[in-house]
């Protein structure tokens, strides 16, 4: 088929991409030129694994293209996939102007009948607004509105695209119906559903998700800090839920909080429609609060430890992205800890395979960026880890114990065996497990407050 696909993000980039995969012909728009212009020559200006290699090879075969012309791009297309941005405002609601601005520009574009999909993480009713731009300026049978919302992990998101758990596409009209499955077909070939439903109820679908898993998170990070107050070990509760059937073990695991561009925005953005619409949403805002807070955590065992004051420390991190396999720091608890030990006098070394092009854009030389994991350790205070990186789950811990000042390690990914630092003689803290240390952030004059 003839796709075009609107906007080159993380969302947009892989969905055109993938499509290109499967033999559609497939063309990426967006205002960006030098981005294009990097694109067009096989270059991606995301990390996500397998993306630059399908990208090349679907360039060479004539499959893909990249171009900043709106109007060369939906030239006799069949589907146009809108993956615009749609930031968070202030008052946590999504922002639509990117969507919609194009929506305006396409009524004087579209002259043969054309799919409207919107791939982009929306709000309830988006679809409405942009069937009613386009309805002011063209006939009826010219267009169809779709919402198919995307379920990519960062990190998987080719895997996630190729073989996805589930389709959903929302949309009353058979043709558009039909087309959609003309698309998808390929990536459902082991009968994982392809759900049709009303185009509103698959809006919410994708906030609902996103809003359960960080629930999830949420809700494990409060149990976490809980067995640390009665000395009991998140990890065998963990276990001990994740057997039971009806909750699974997925998402189970605690640590510093979630990140990244969707469960932040997506949960903000649920509230805000259920404010909207007169409902209070309670679990969402405690969800939420519950994410801010952990991602102190850490520091504040740091402060615990270090008697309140980490001034002239030397600490180095481990992981800057919000999650391992992605260069994304978008929300990511590791920004929340450096801000927080820079404020503080802290000197703060920094590692991360994929995420250190990024930070440096924010901090520049207020960091000292390290060219491997134990470069930084040299004289280091304390050892920070912030990302569960696979490179940083078998290191060598008698050559981190000779480089460090101290052997002392705050696990924000409960990453490694207690006994084990415990019998090399490294202090070790990380989330909710019984470490056998005192300096838990709830023991007498040790609680300390990051406001202080």
């Amino acid at each position: 088929m003839q796709i075009t696909v609107i906007g080159t993000g993380y969302v947009g980039l892989v969905t055109g991409t993938c499509l290109a995969e499967t033999g559609n012909q497939v063309v990426c728009v967006d205002i960006d030129e030098n981005k294009i212009m990097c694109l067009n020559n096989g270059e991606t200006p995301i990390y996500e694994p397998g993306l630059e290699t399908i990208l090349k090879r679907n360039i060479q075969l004539g499959n893909l293209q990249f171009t900043t012309n709106l109007k060369e791009g939906i030239s006799n297309t069949d589907v146009i996939f809108l993956a615009l941005p749609t930031p968070p405002k202030e008052d946590g609601s999504a922002d639509l102007s990117f969507l919609l601005n194009v929506t305006h520009e396409l009524v004087n574009l579209i002259q043969s009948y054309t799919v409207i999909v919107t791939k982009s993480t929306v709000p309830v009713g988006t679809g409405d607004r942009i069937e009613d731009i386009l309805s002011d300026h063209l006939e009826s049978d010219l267009f169809d509105v779709v919402s198919n919302p995307e379920f990519l992990r960062e990190g998987c998101a080719i895997e996630d695209f190729m073989r996805p758990d589930r389709i959903v596409i929302g949309t009353s009209s058979n043709e558009a119906k039909e087309i959609m499955m003309k698309i998808y077909r390929p990536y459902v070939r082991q009968n994982n559903p392809i759900i049709y439903m009303d185009r509103r109820s698959s809006e919410i679908t994708k906030y609902a998700s996103n809003s359960y898993l960080a629930t999830r998170i949420s809700f494990m990070n409060e149990v976490a800090n809980i067995c640390e107050a009665v000395d009991a070990d998140v990890d065998l509760v963990r276990m001990g839920m994740g057997s039971d059937s009806r909750i699974g073990k997925r998402f189970l695991f605690p640590g510093i909080g979630y990140g990244g561009s969707c469960f932040p925005k997506d949960v903000k953005a649920l509230l805000n429609t259920a404010s909207q619409n007169g409902y209070d949403f309670q679990i969402l805002d405690a969800v939420n609060s519950v994410n801010s807070g952990q991602k102190k955590i850490l520091t504040k065992k740091i402060l615990a430890h270090f008697n309140g004051s980490i001034q002239g420390k030397t600490i180095a991190m481990w992981g800057l992205a919000f999650k391992p396999n992605t260069d994304d720091i978008r929300e990511a608890p590791a920004l929340v800890m450096i801000d927080e030990f820079i404020k503080r006098g802290a000197h703060v070394k920094v590692f991360d395979p994929e995420a250190m092009i990024n930070v440096r854009r924010i901090y520049g030389n207020k960091l000292i960026y390290g060219i491997n994991q134990y470069e930084i350790l040299e004289g280091s205070d304390a050892l920070v880890i912030a990302t569960e990186w696979s490179n940083f789950r078998t290191p060598d811990f008698r050559y981190m114990k000779n480089l460090m000042s101290q052997p002392l390690i705050f696990d924000g990914r409960n990453m490694y065996d207690i006994e084990e630092l415990k019998s090399l003689g490294f202090n070790y803290e990380c989330i909710g497990r019984n470490s056998g240390l005192t300096l838990g952030i709830n023991q007498g004059h040790h609680k300390l407050s990051l406001a202080s």
